[in-house]
């Protein structure tokens, strides 16, 4: 069985929203790479956080 669906919405609190900002953004860096690895694509992922910081993921063949 698989999980329950959620309501996408806004986490009201701070350290719950970044603690799973980091774990997504982690998880999407991960799957990028995946991607392009398996893929033999080129791939680029561009996040900005709550407080501006820049995380990136990119790569050439």
């Amino acid at each position: 069985m698989g999980r329950g669906k959620i309501v996408i919405r806004r986490i009201d609190n701070s350290t719950s929203r970044q603690v799973t900002f980091s774990k997504r953004r982690n998880g999407l860096l991960k799957k990028a790479k995946e991607l392009a690895i398996l893929c033999d694509a080129e791939a680029g992922v561009i996040i900005f956080s709550s407080t501006g910081k820049l995380y990136e993921y990119s790569n050439t063949r």
